[in-house]
This record gives C-alpha cells, structure tokens and sequence, in this order.
C-alpha cells in the first residue's frame, strides 16, 4: 500500500539583508494568543533598593532632558539635575571604557586582541513602574531625542567607529534592573551582523542601483500583508523572513542612511509607531520581555548611502535549543503573516 504523504506546512524563507536562512515552522506552532508570556519571576529588587531611583551622589551625566527640553550640563558642571525626565550616565560595570589610545597585539602570531576602548552608558527614564509601552509618545520621543544627542556626541570621539543602542525589557532579554533603561556602547569595530548586512546592501545597490531595503518596503507596502502598523514617516512590520515570533522592524519609508540625522518630525512619527507596537506586544502577548536595537550607518568619514536605518524589536516567546544553537538557523512558529495579523488587531 502507498504511504500517504502529508502535506508539510514548514518552510525556509531567505532574509534578503543577512543572507541567513530561518524556519517558519507554522505546523509545529500555536495560535498567536498562546504566545502570550506565562508570569514572570518576581525582581528582588524593590523600588527603595533601586540604584537608578537613587543614583549616586557624584555621579557625572552626560545628557539629561526635562520634559523635552535638554539641560545644558556644562552649565552645572555635568552634574544631575533635580527633576529630570530622561538621563543619560556611565554604566558603573562598563563593558568598555575611554583610554588614550588603540592598543592592538597579537599572541603567537595567531591570536588578535585590542583593548576594548569606547564607552558604556545608560539611559535611564524617571518612572520606575512604567516600560516604554507604557509611556505616551512625547516621553518615547524623549527618549529618542536623547539617543540622538549622545548620539552626536560620541560620534565625534577618537577611535569610534560604531555607536550600539539597545534596550533589554524583562529577565529573559537580559535586563538585570527592572526599572526600565537602554544602553549605549560606542566602540571600535563594527559588529558581525552590521557589517555583513552592510556588504549585501551594498552589493544588491553596485547590481541593481537600488536600496535593498527601499524595495523590500515598497513591497510590503503594496501587499500590505506584515505591516502592523504605519504612518507618514514610518512603517512597522514583522519581515518575510522573521527570525522570531513577532519579530518587528520599524523603518523609514523614504531613504535614510544614518539615523542621527532624523528630524524632530519625524522622532515624533518615529515615537508614535514605537508607541503604537509595543502597546499591541503588551496587550498582545501580556507584556512579554524582548530586546531592540538600533542599526544604522557607521561613524567615520566613508560614505554608507547604499544602507538603510531601522531598529528591530526581538520578542522573547521561546529559547534556543541545539538546532538554532548549532546551525545558526533559526525556527519561528507563526508565520509573520499571522503575526501581523494579530498585532493589527490589538
């Protein structure tokens, strides 16, 4: 007797801007409600023990706001102001640290080693109770104004050739504090992921005299079929070839290479759609921890035109296990379409 084949609803999708293949194993998955976060443990850290509601005496910022205005801290000698809103200051346990100059080695001729020069910052929001998804969109832009402002400032600095800024919410994203904050690492190299995506970026415009990720919007805007979420200046989507369950990029809709230039309309714009996403994680999936990032063109003086700016969101819905571990390849059980779907509707 013929075996009965069955028709197998997994797939593997290329993501055009990494070159990376991913699963989309929608036959093993759930519906998009069950990706909801099960209760979280509890922080040991009670708000009267929080380091960032009760930041040291002595302790220098380096870019403070107060309901949208930024303080002048050479004015006050870098001191923290009382009543800030949004703060920007050195994280105690830096990952890496200013020093006069790039040292650079090697042993047995083999290995490489540089020193790990740059500087580590936290940006930290007043309201200890309240993520970003709670916050309305004149404090999120807040806080975009101030990832531009240290932005600019670090840019200019010796031996920086690449400005991380990243927020992790929850334990499972790496939060160690539950009092919400991002970091900021200004470094000397550019990362594996960047660098990789700026090669194809830039081979797909030397073939096609087009931006990758300029036509990978113009498609998803007329198959509207990830978009969660739009407006004049942005568009938020769960990619093609999403590398996690309500995986989500926010990009602008016109060509824009390095996000520091971004103007105060469009941080509103840009502040409304963060607003409007992580509000439909919160309720979608009852406020799941995830991690978001920012990539952006380089520092330096070499031109990035071909590149295209976008900060990713990383929901925390499952862990690897050997198979992602191994393979680098990465398994999502809802397709994006679905996603999307269910975000829109929250």
């Amino acid at each position: 007797m013929e075996e009965k084949k069955e028709k197998y609803s997994s797939e593997l999708r290329l993501d055009l801007a990494s070159r990376d293949w991913v699963v989309i194993a929608a036959g093993r998955g759930k519906r998009p409600e069950m990706f909801k976060s099960s209760k979280k443990a509890e922080s040991n850290i009670k708000k009267k023990d929080c380091p960032f509601c009760r930041i040291e005496e002595g302790t220098m910022a380096s870019t403070a706001f107060l309901d949208g205005e930024e303080i002048n801290l050479s004015r006050i000698g870098y001191k923290i102001p009382e009543n800030w809103t949004t703060l920007i200051i050195p994280n105690k346990f830096p990952a890496f640290s200013p020093a006069d100059k790039l040292e650079e080695e090697t042993e047995g001729g083999l290995y490489q080693r540089i020193n790990a020069i740059g500087y580590h910052d936290l940006l930290i929001t007043k309201d200890h109770d309240k993520s970003l998804a709670l916050l309305d969109q004149e404090k999120i832009k807040e806080v975009f104004d101030a990832y531009q402002s240290r932005y600019l400032q670090l840019k200019k600095l010796p031996y920086i050739n690449y400005v991380s800024i990243f927020h992790n919410h929850g334990p499972s994203a790496g939060a160690s504090q539950p009092h919400p904050h991002s970091q900021i690492i200004a470094l000397p190299l550019i990362d594996v992921d960047l660098k990789n995506a700026l090669l194809v970026a830039q081979k797909y415009y030397e073939e096609n005299k087009k931006c990758l990720y300029c036509e990978m919007t113009k498609w998803e805007l007329k198959t509207q079929k990830r978009i969660v979420f739009e407006n004049d200046h942005f568009i938020a989507l769960c990619p093609f070839a999403s590398k996690a369950a309500f995986q989500t990029i926010i990009t602008p809709k016109t060509h824009k290479a390095y996000f520091e230039e971004i103007t105060e309309e469009e941080k509103y714009a840009l502040a409304e759609t963060f607003k409007q996403v992580l509000a439909k994680l919160y309720k979608g999936l009852d406020n799941p921890d995830y991690n978001f990032y920012l990539h952006t063109s380089p520092c330096g003086n070499r031109e990035y035109d071909f590149y295209h700016w976008h900060w990713t969101i990383m929901p925390k819905t499952s862990v690897w296990a050997g198979f992602e571990i191994g393979s680098r390849m990465e398994i999502s059980t809802i397709a994006p379409e679905k996603a999307a779907e269910y975000l829109r509707q929250q």
